[in-house]
Order: C-alpha cells, then structure tokens, then sequence
C-alpha cells in the first residue's frame, strides 16, 4: 500500500467520538452538528434518540451522524451510543450545548500530551444573561474545583477508562454524577478552561431560582439516603412519567 493511501485512510479514522442523547431536540441538534461540521479532526456524531416527536431524526444533514434508537433515559441513551462509537476518546455532549471551534482538538491534545489523565469536562459557561445564569456559571466553577461535574459540560473519558469502570449506568437520574464521580475515583481528570462549553439556560426559564437550588438540593440528598434513581426521577421529570411507564424504566408507584 503506498504511503499517500496510508495516510489518506488515517485521516478518515475518528479519534474522538461524539455521543448526543435527545429527546425532541430537532432545532438544537441541527445547530451544534453543523458547527461541528467545522471542526478539522477527524471525528464521528453518534445520535442516540429516545423516542422524539419532533423530527429530530430527519433533521441533519444525510451522513453527518449515525443515529440510533434506544429505550428513552439518558443514562440507557449514553450507553447505546458509547457501544457504537469506533474511537479511543468519547465525548458525552448535550444536543443543547455550544462547543467552540477547537473544543475536540483541545480534548485530544490534553489526552495525548498528558497519558496520566483518564478523562475530564469543559469549563461551563450558561448562556442567558440573568443574574442566576452568571451565578450558576460560577457555582459550576466552584464545584468542579472539589472534583464535581455533571453531563451538561461535555464530559471526555479515554475508553479504556470508560470500560475500566463498567461505562454509564442506565439509571434514569444522577447517571452523569454517578459516572464522573467513578471516574473521579479511578484516574487524574482535567477540566478544560479553554474554550469553555456554553450550554443553554433554557431548562430554568420561568423557574424561581430558589425552587430550582431547593429541588437539586433534595435530589441530592435523596441520592445520597439510597432513594433509587427510578424514584427521584419521577419528582425531577414528572411530565415523562408516561413515556418511562411505556418502557417499564420507571416502576408503577
């Protein structure tokens, strides 16, 4: 094989796979896959799809992604894309995130230079410009200071690490928080500050922020007292009690 046709197969090897779960996330998709487009890296979109209403699945252009479907959850969601991805690095993003030109690169090159690290997240910055959206960009600072990290920031893990501690859950709750605190446990993380992720606020519009801090508050403690994800899901997600009882994820009270 020549030397030319050698390196013209290298660069179409992914080194990073992309895995977004979504649910009736046809105009959010569109968007970061296109400026994924954008990116020189050589890289694959997995799609995991949990059952959308909204056209999600004919939504991107033909051949920018390989979309599944699975049992909706975004635990079950991660695990059937992490199963089809073909790269040595996965990154977990949400289909209502932003990642800034050279966000992948910025991955692969924080892996390679540094063998040590197992995996890590982004800076996160939340995109609306009310004073709760500033605050949570900085509590979100503070905390992955102490080791804490949730889905929301793009969390990257090398596979080895990924299989090395059995890879997501498929619990319907906590699934993000209970993967990075195992991956926590098992290796050095980083988090990438440099571009910062930027995710969208729109999860909080028309909530009261201290009804919002109270209800993660008691998700956490309940977590924590050994209330079963199953449980705390439907307080935290009421409006998808009927899609999960379809799918016998969430038991009958």
């Amino acid at each position: 094989m020549s030397g030319s046709r050698r390196n013209s197969q290298a660069k179409n090897v992914p080194l990073i796979s992309l895995i977004i779960p979504t649910l009736n996330e046809a105009e959010n998709l569109r968007k970061l896959v296109l400026s994924l487009s954008h990116e020189n890296l050589p890289h694959e979109i997995i799609v995991v799809d949990g059952g959308s209403r909204d056209g999600t699945l004919h939504c991107l252009p033909k051949g920018s992604s390989t979309i599944i479907s699975s049992a909706p959850g975004r635990g079950t969601q991660l695990r059937a894309g992490a199963a089809r991805a073909t790269a040595d690095i996965l990154l977990f993003l949400h289909a209502d995130s932003e990642i800034p030109g050279g966000g992948l690169r910025q991955v692969v090159r924080t892996l390679n230079e540094k063998p040590e690290i197992v995996g890590g997240n982004f800076r996160l910055v939340f995109s609306g410009e009310d004073s709760f959206s500033r605050w949570l960009t900085g509590f979100y600072a503070w905390i992955r200071k102490y080791g804490v990290c949730y889905g929301d920031s793009g969390v990257y893990v090398r596979r080895k690490a990924y299989d090395a501690i059995g890879g997501v859950r498929t619990i319907c709750l906590m699934e993000d928080f209970d993967f990075t605190r195992r991956l926590e446990r098992h290796g050095i993380t980083c988090c990438i500050t440099d571009p910062a992720l930027i995710t969208s606020s729109r999860r909080f519009e028309g909530r009261h922020p201290i009804a919002i801090v109270g209800k993660w508050i008691i998700i956490h403690t309940l977590y924590f007292l050994g209330v079963s994800p199953t449980r705390l899901a439907k307080f935290y997600y009421p409006e998808l009690r009927s899609v999960w009882k379809k799918h016998r994820i969430i038991p009958k009270a």
